[in-house]
C-alpha cells in the first residue's frame, strides 16, 4: 500500500459517523447491511449515510452492491488488511515480539 492511499483510508475513518458506520459494518461481517438499516441504527439520514459510505468506499474500506432497490454495504476486508499491514509492517524495528497482541492481530488479519 502506498502512503497516500493509507492517508486517504485513515482520513476516511477520521469522523465520528464514519467510524460508527465502519464499526457497525465490521460487526455484521461480509453480509453487510442496507444503507437504510445503517441509518436507522445510527440515527443518520439517508443523505448522510450516502456521503459517509461513499467516502469510505472510495478509500477502499467498504464495498457495495445492489439488491432490488436497496444498496448494501460491507467492509472491504482486503482494504482493511492492507491498511493494517501498512501500519504494522515495520513493527518494533524488526522485533515483532515486542508488539505482542498488536502484531498477532495484524498477522491474523493478513492471512488469506
Amino acid at each position: 500500500m502506498k502512503e497516500s492511499h493509507a492517508i486517504q483510508a485513515l482520513s476516511a475513518l477520521a469522523h465520528e459517523h464514519r467510524m460508527a458506520i465502519f464499526k457497525t459494518l465490521m460487526r455484521e461481517g461480509p453480509s453487510g447491511l442496507p444503507a437504510g438499516t445503517i441509518g436507522e441504527r445510527l440515527g443518520l439520514g439517508g443523505s448522510k449515510v450516502s456521503f459517509h459510505v461513499g467516502m469510505m468506499e472510495r478509500a477502499g474500506l467498504l464495498r457495495s452492491w445492489r439488491v432490488n432497490r436497496h444498496i448494501y454495504y460491507a467492509v472491504e476486508i482486503d482494504g482493511m488488511r492492507e491498511l493494517l499491514g501498512f501500519l504494522t509492517e515495520d513493527c518494533c524495528g524488526g522485533h515483532p515480539e515486542i508488539c505482542g497482541a498488536l502484531f498477532a492481530t495484524a498477522q491474523v488479519c493478513g492471512d488469506d
